[in-house]
């Protein structure tokens, strides 16, 4: 029988190891009494105590327990009522191995060795940006900052994850004017940037959404995955919609910080499994807060070779700027996405020099110079250090 095996950070004032039988009895056949039925059913769908030592908990839950190509059912199991039992202190749901499941769902239709192709761009990482501000800027005055960023050579311009399709900038009109400059841009130069807008809404209208998105002409499309939810993703996976899928993972501070909720590396194998493309997993160096050791799990399970999967892009991002460059390299490597918000706008020569400045802090990077070093000879790095200071 195979199992799905799952690993929790447990604490509580009972014994881990009753912690752990009431997890498994809670999250499969049991209940907090004694069911006659229940007999008749666990030996098949009972989940199983591996282990339970000091604050971790392994538990296996057989295969036919799930449906298996129904994501909210498999949180619901996974992730479930356990949260809310009173005996617990604490409780995290660390890891999930779901190769017993992969085999269900596809993956992305695009992965990093499909987007650097598109872009012309290897060894090296990708450099993005989020309009900024975040809301409030009309159609116009969007591509316009889409513009000024696409000069500077990027890779990849997003919408932040609040701006959908308000009354101040509706996504059509926005859509079809950012392309519109984007692709003369393109014209101009050769150099394709990507436009990811955000098409998070409700289940009943998304896929019809992005649908319409890529008619409009989108190269790229983005959802919020945990407020839309994964089977959204695996929606727009399952039509193919021939452009690749940026996801956001927006709300997810209400599961990874805490002493309850879901580690990022959980929510990194979801998001490929169902179909994304690029994933926001962190920076080792930036303004949110952080769990190196989940960051590096999450970067790992969306790159390593996993079920056939294409590999995904992990994406750096919050409060990035040239200084914070290299240490996100470091540990990232090559094969990620830079996504600097204020730290490509608020350049005081303005966006195209931002974007200039951060490319040129990956090549000082490359070079194995310091960013001093290198703005002797590159001034939109030399601005940035000027207006945000030292490397760090």
């Amino acid at each position: 029988m195979a199992m799905v095996r799952t690993t929790y950070y447990v604490e509580s004032d009972m014994p881990v190891e009753k912690a752990a039988k009431e997890i498994a009895a809670e999250q499969s056949t049991g209940t907090w009494t004694t069911v006659p039925a229940e007999r008749e059913v666990h030996e098949n769908l009972g989940a199983r105590v591996v282990s339970a030592e000091g604050n971790t908990v392994v538990i296996d839950f057989p295969e036919e327990i799930f449906e298996a190509d129904n994501v909210p059912q498999i949180l619901s199991v996974v992730a479930g009522n356990l949260f809310g039992l009173g005996a617990l202190k604490a409780c995290k749901l660390m890891d999930v191995d779901f190769d017993p499941l992969a085999k269900y769902y596809p993956g992305p239709e695009f992965g990093i060795d499909d987007v650097r192709k598109m872009l012309g761009a290897y060894d090296r990482p990708l450099v993005g940006t989020i309009i900024k501000p975040k809301v409030g800027l009309s159609p116009a005055r969007t591509a316009e900052v889409a513009g000024e960023a696409a000069r500077g050579g990027l890779d990849l311009i997003k919408d932040d994850e609040t701006l959908t399709d308000q009354a101040f900038c509706p996504l059509e009109t926005r859509l079809t004017t950012v392309m519109d400059r984007l692709n003369k841009i393109h014209d101009q130069t050769g150099k394709l940037t990507f436009y990811a807008v955000n098409v998070t809404c409700g289940a009943d209208q998304i896929v019809e959404r992005a649908e319409l998105a890529v008619d409009l002409g989108a190269n790229m499309v983005m959802v919020d995955i945990l407020t839309a939810g994964f089977s959204a993703v695996q929606a727009l996976a399952d039509v193919k919609l021939g452009v690749p899928i940026h996801i956001h993972r927006t709300m997810h501070g209400a599961l990874t910080r805490g002493p309850f909720g879901i580690s990022m590396p959980v929510i990194a194998k979801l998001t490929r499994m169902c179909g994304g493309t690029n994933l926001h997993t962190g920076t080792y160096a930036g303004k949110m807060d952080r769990n190196v050791c989940e960051i590096d799990e999450a970067r790992d399970a969306l790159r390593r070779p996993w079920a056939g999967y294409r590999r995904v892009w992990p994406v750096a991002s919050g409060g990035l700027y040239p200084q914070k460059v290299r240490a996100n390299l470091d540990c990232y490597g090559t094969d990620v996405i830079l996504q600097a918000g204020g730290g490509i706008h608020g350049h005081p020569d303005g966006t195209t020099a931002g974007v200039k400045a951060m490319f040129q802090a990956v090549e000082a990077w490359k070079a194995h110079q310091t960013l001093e070093e290198y703005a002797k000879t590159h001034k939109e790095l030399a601005g940035a250090l000027k207006r945000w200071g030292p490397s760090q």
